[in-house]
């Protein structure tokens, strides 16, 4: 019920939304005194994004005419609805005050939008069309057109304005004005023909085919209340012999530029909108109008990529039906493998970029369209997935950008997450343009940029309580709207899509067979089973396994080992199932399918630990997560493994896990480049000493009885372990030590005796071998695996060779008592640092050095290849360092390490060893170093010997950075580095 005219107060006012109290309440006396209706009742149902505008605009009408005005205003629902309408739209409130009577629009209830073909016949009959031809070709007629467009906009608008939900109806109003669009370019395309009619003959007019063909927003029905539609021109002519194409063409030519004047030609009524060919071959340089030939052979010689991308879009919106239909059959094919010319997605992506570059930098912050998170960020993603994956996928070939999201959701190629933020993002920013461009119906894109744009924004959207709200929501959705589009827009996986050949599209099982074993797969059959496995059903994931498979197959056969990567691939698959993150990691991250693959062909040490544990492809997302973690943070979760488990065999079962998992993590990052050789080292060093400590603090807790809580025992690393020098593969030589403190001796030897057993069980891993070599004991493997610390020193101080003090200069304390370590540590340091050595002694490890090189070399192997014991290699540069750390360590305190590169670069330091020699040792042990290590990562084997097939060394050389097919080089390159590095050796170690 109204309320009586004394209740409308300024705080009244101020709770409907006017922000200027006194203007509004004089004016709304004003208009309250004109039309004879009570400024309570005027208010009832005001109902306004910006109600000071409304009360102007309705004023200004009212001056004009106050018949229509007061009938609209004297009923509850035709008055809301005028409040909706003069609030939300200043254009509107012009157009009204020009043309009064067009005010009963608003009296017809809105209940929904209306059709193409009803919009079509309305303008039409308001022109007095004809077949084909309007009643008049005059201005005037002109004006009557364009005041009919804007007639049925405001229908369109007080649909779109007093719907409760607009975000939901975007879509169809978008679609509405596009329609809009279609039926002003028909009914201007008969007021064309008329008026040419009048100085042609009409029967050569009504013989010269014209179809407009739409493109853009309003080609792909998404079209803004104010905005250019671009439209291409094609020309032809039904009768040759009546009008010749030529004729026909320049008929048509004329007939475009009059449709296009009668649109957006300045006339008593103002324009409607610009009508812009620019999108048509050779831009605005080109013929306006051409035939349907000409189109054609232009796109096969010349059109450029993103002619393609625009061509998208593109629908027959006004003329000639039948040749617009054929224009858009013909330009099908071309558009749907544009994406295969070459740089095609760089070229999409630049011109994104070009775009933002081009933005005026004070207007990027408000930028709705073209700015980043804006909607070009949407349409760009969408267009560039449906261009890349339409070339073989019929199903995402569609126009608009809402019904694209789905197409693509449907068919995989978007996560269901990012496809609806997507979508509802779009709704919102497309709802933000419409009420920007219906204020003044002006074409804008920008935020406005004042708290009072900001308020009257918010209040017409709904999108938020205030002009600060909407504020947030707007970059709310930017954050959003440009973290998935870079995400998806610079997909690693959209440019290897597009690159591939034709052939390699599809996998259909005529050619797959041929084509897997021309690419290198050596069992194609066994391939397309696999294929067949992961690709087959109706599954979301089978549905994702068929779009990245043609790709992954290609990466597989660009590696090593392309069968053996597939089989591994689907293990893996399989064994993670219907897990979410799985497929759409490999679809949408930077590169994680692409290292997948890279790791499976080239590595069966990294596959086969994959397959146990499959989560590890998460780690692909991030190079982060492929970098070892610390010695630290390995203990700290070795201990609270053994917190959780009561049991050694359970506790023990999780670190042997834990030891697997952080392998293959150094092994990944490995391969993929991420780790150097001397990290590779350090992390497989820490894992190693990880698991040791953890089981030794479990083996002890369990053997060891509370009367026998004094003993001390420890582990030793030797060799390339105690130097921290591992590769992968690589045995943990160790010593075991104790000290009883005051237990009875034999009962100390023996709990020793039961730890060593004991670490050996549970350490043993038969996944992931871990050999613990005590064989560099005293007296070797004749002596006792573990002695007490009085042991040691009593032998090494009666016993002890030459060869024992050069094993003692890798030892270094791993697991146990710190203060039996030190002790072992300066026992170490007496016998591995002497004053002196003698002569003899000099002798037997130049001796034993000729031995080694001619009794351990394996039977048969060629010595040069020998990665550990051959000329140059790992034993030369070690077995010198450490003559010179037997030496000079003593006078050379930087000596004292147990690293053989640390060790060698002191020795340059202390001039001991020239420093161009130094670097062909370090070369050379680096390069072999690296080649152990590569070997079994690529065989999941360990092996010393460099193999002779060409096909193993090509692998071992992709592994090391060499391009594909480079076993040569990498075998000359191995045989010269070691060859000087022989040489070095040879004249510092033999002199």
């Amino acid at each position: 019920m109204a309320r009586s005219d004394d209740s409308v107060s300024l705080s009244a006012l101020a709770r409907l939304g006017f922000a200027e109290l006194s203007e509004a309440a004089a004016s709304l006396a004003e208009l309250s005194t004109l039309l004879g209706i009570e400024r309570a009742e005027l208010l009832d149902g005001a109902d306004a994004a910006d109600p000071d505008a409304a009360v102007q605009g309705m004023l200004h009408v009212a001056w004009r005419d106050t018949v229509e005005l007061r009938e609209l205003l004297s009923a509850p629902e035709t008055r809301r609805r005028a409040w909706q309408v003069f609030g939300a739209s200043q254009g509107f409130a012009d157009f009204f005050r020009r043309h009064p009577e067009q005010l009963d629009v608003l009296r017809t209830p809105g209940h929904a939008l209306p059709s193409a073909s009803d919009l079509r016949g309305l303008l039409l009959d308001a022109v007095g069309a004809e077949d084909g031809f309007a009643a008049s070709g005059d201005d005037a007629a002109l004006g009557t057109l364009r005041v009919a467009y804007r007639r049925h906009l405001v229908a369109i608008a007080a649909y779109d304005l007093g719907h409760p939900r607009p975000v939901e109806i975007v879509g169809d109003v978008a679609a509405a004005l596009a329609d809009i669009a279609g039926a002003a370019l028909e009914a201007s395309l008969a007021i064309a023909r008329t008026r040419l009619g009048a100085t042609l003959r009409t029967e050569d007019v009504a013989a010269t085919r014209l179809a407009i063909i739409g493109m853009g927003k309003a080609g792909a029905r998404e079209l803004n209340y104010v905005s250019d539609v671009d439209v291409i021109f094609v020309g032809g002519t039904k009768d040759e012999d009546l009008v010749p194409e030529a004729r026909a063409i320049d008929i048509a030519t004329r007939l475009a530029r009059e449709t296009m004047r009668g649109l957006s030609g300045i006339e008593v009524e103002p324009p409607l909108w610009e009508v812009d060919a620019a999108l048509r071959p050779e831009g605005k340089q080109g013929a306006l109008v051409r035939s349907l030939a000409s189109h054609l052979a232009y796109y096969d010689r010349w059109a450029k990529s993103w002619e393609f991308q625009a061509l998208l879009k593109a629908r027959p919106l006004a003329g000639d039906a039948e040749l617009g239909d054929a224009y858009i059959e013909a330009v099908q094919p071309k558009i749907w493998s544009s994406a295969a010319r070459e740089n095609f997605v760089d070229s999409v992506q630049r011109m994104r970029e070009r775009v933002m570059e081009h933005i005026d930098p004070e207007d990027a912050p408000y930028q709705l369209k073209l700015g980043a998170g804006g909607l070009r960020d949407i349409e760009f993603t969408v267009q560039l997935l449906q261009l890349v994956h339409g070339l073989t996928d019929p199903h995402i070939r569609t126009r608009g950008t809402l019904e694209s999201i789905d197409a693509l959701v449907e068919g995989g190629y978007i996560g269901r997450a990012e496809a609806a933020t997507f979508a509802d993002d779009y709704r919102v920013l497309r709802l933000m343009e419409h009420r920007l461009q219906l204020r003044e119906l002006s074409r804008t894109h920008l935020m406005p940029r004042t708290p009072a744009g900001l308020r009257v924004l918010a209040r017409s959207t709904g999108l938020a309580e205030s002009g600060d709200g909407v504020w947030a929501r707007w970059e709310s959705v930017r954050r959003e709207v440009r973290e998935i589009h870079i995400r998806l827009f610079y997909r690693p996986l959209l440019s290897a899509v597009a690159a591939l050949p034709e052939e390699e599209r599809t996998l259909s099982t005529a050619q797959a067979h041929d084509r897997l074993a021309a690419i290198g797969f050596r069992d194609p059959a066994g391939a397309l089973r696999h294929i067949g496995a992961l690709t087959t059903g109706l599954s979301r994931k089978a549905t994702i396994q068929r779009h990245l498979m043609p790709i992954m197959v290609r990466w597989f056969a660009d590696g090593s080992d392309p069968d053996y990567a597939l089989i591994a691939f689907r293990r893996i698959s399989e064994r993670l199932g219907d897990t979410p993150w799985f497929l759409r990691m490999l679809r949408d991250s930077s590169g994680a399918a692409e290292s997948l693959t890279r790791l499976l062909s080239s590595s069966r040490y990294v596959g086969e630990l994959m397959e146990w544990i499959p989560e590890s492809v998460a780690w692909l997302d991030s190079t982060e997560l492929l970098r070892p973690r610390s010695g630290a943070a390995l203990d700290e979760e070795a201990r609270a493994i053994q917190t959780r488990h009561e049991s050694v065999v359970d506790a023990l079962r999780a670190v042997r896990a834990l030891r697997r998992r952080e392998l293959l993590r150094t092994a990944m990052g490995a391969v993929l480049d991420v780790l150097t050789i001397e990290e590779v080292a350090t992390s497989l060093t820490e894992i190693t000493d990880a698991a040791i400590q953890a089981a030794l603090r479990a083996v002890q807790r369990e053997i060891v009885p509370e009367e026998g809580a004094a003993l001390d025992f420890a582990v030793i690393g030797m060799g390339r372990f105690g130097g921290a020098e591992l590769g992968f593969g690589s045995d943990a030589d160790i010593l075991y030590v104790y000290d009883a403190n005051g237990i009875d001796p034999e009962r100390a030897q023996k709990l020793s005796t039961q730890i060593v057993a004991g670490l050996r069980e549970h350490l043993t891993d038969h996944r992931v071998p871990l050999d613990l070599d005590a064989d560099l004991r005293p007296e070797g493997r004749n002596g006792p695996v573990v002695r007490s610390i009085e042991a040691y020193a009593e032998y090494y101080r009666r016993w002890s060779l030459s060869w024992e003090a050069q094993a003692l200069l890798r030892a270094r304390g791993v697991a146990g008592s710190a203060k039996l370590i030190a002790k072992f540590t300066n026992l170490a340091d007496s016998i591995r640092y002497p004053e002196a050595i003698d002569l003899q002694g000099t002798r037997e490890i130049k001796r034993i050095k000729a031995r080694v090189e001619g009794e351990r070399l394996p039977q048969g192997v060629d010595p040069r290849r020998h990665l550990k014991l051959g000329p140059g290699t790992l034993s030369d540069v070690e077995w010198l360092v450490q003559l010179l750390q037997l030496q000079h360590a003593h006078a050379v305190p930087a000596l004292r390490t147990t690293s053989t590169i640390a060790a060698l670069d002191a020795a340059v330091d202390a001039e001991l060893v020239p420093a161009a020699s130094a670097d062909l040792l370090r070369a050379a042990w680096r390069l072999s170093s690296r080649l152990r290590s590569a070997i079994t990562l690529y065989t999941g084997q360990t092996s010393d010997v460099l193999p002779v097939e060409p096909r193993q060394l090509d692998a071992l050389g992709i592994l090391l950075g060499y391009p594909e097919r480079s076993a040569s080089v990498l075998e000359d390159d191995y045989l010269g580095v070691t060859r000087r590095a022989r040489k070095a050796f040879e004249a510092l170690f033999y002199g």
